[in-house]
């Protein structure tokens, strides 16, 4: 059984890599044996994650990249293979939440919202099956949130966005799982990042969300090692086109 949570010889490029879930993903990754290429556009924090990786015993390598540039997605699929070959996982952890009242929503805090969270996954998937096919083996990790399912205040392009992450993964699913590229996303509850910085900046606010778990707590970064590797590895073979919510229980209560 251990055999199949086996990352040996797959090479995983995560986005967002630098910080937060995706840091600790791409650690997660590393540590069951994949070859992981972090892309953020902070070069300094991306080293910080490269330089834990294989201080640990892990193979990693930095790519710096914006992906709210629509134009640089096919040059970063094409750099990501360059350190260890192509890669046969991509975890799409990249992503912004502007959290502006619903009435202030502007045009280009719209556009950056859809492009990270999804056009950016799509055209670096688009781009990275046909090796993945070549291959016979593929898993593609979308984010997904709380707000697939169900809003919070000041977040409609984020809600809207990450509520087309769910359908996205199923039609990736639908599309490449036949070639023995699976599609799965991850939707966290609330976790300390900095994206959710504001949140945990209110004690009473984290307590409060805690107690809506049915767990009691809010999520420790370490929670979602085990739900990566599973989706990243052949033990996940026939599991496909499916949103697993890690949030406590937050969404059951």
């Amino acid at each position: 059984m251990p055999s199949a949570f086996d990352l040996g010889g797959q090479v995983a490029l995560v986005t967002g890599g630098s910080s937060g879930l995706g840091c600790a993903m791409a650690k997660a990754l590393a540590s069951a044996g994949a070859k992981v290429i972090v892309a953020a556009r902070r070069r300094e924090a991306l080293d910080d994650t490269v330089n834990d990786i294989e201080a640990q015993g892990g193979q990693a390598a930095a790519l710096v990249a914006d992906l709210a540039d629509p134009a640089s997605l096919e040059q970063i699929a094409q750099r990501a293979a360059e350190p260890f070959g192509a890669v046969t996982i991509l975890v799409n952890a990249a992503g912004v939440n502007l959290r502006q009242p619903i009435d202030e929503v502007d045009l280009a805090a719209w556009q950056l919202t859809m492009q990270l969270h999804l056009g950016a996954p799509f055209f670096l998937a688009q781009a990275l099956v046909p090796g993945m096919r070549e291959r016979g083996y593929g898993r593609i990790i979308n984010l997904a949130s709380l707000q697939s399912q169900r809003a919070f205040p000041n977040s409609a392009p984020y809600g809207a966005a990450k509520g087309g992450v769910v359908q996205l993964t199923r039609a990736m699913a639908e599309a490449w799982s036949c070639f023995g590229i699976n599609a799965n996303a991850i939707a966290p509850g609330f976790f300390p990042t900095e994206l959710t910085a504001p949140v945990f900046q209110d004690s009473a606010s984290a307590e409060a969300l805690a107690g809506r778990t049915a767990i009691g707590r809010n999520g420790e970064l370490e929670d979602i090692e085990g739900p990566t590797v599973f989706l990243a590895s052949p033990a996940s073979r026939y599991v496909t086109g499916q949103t697993l919510y890690v949030d406590g229980g937050f969404t059951a209560k």
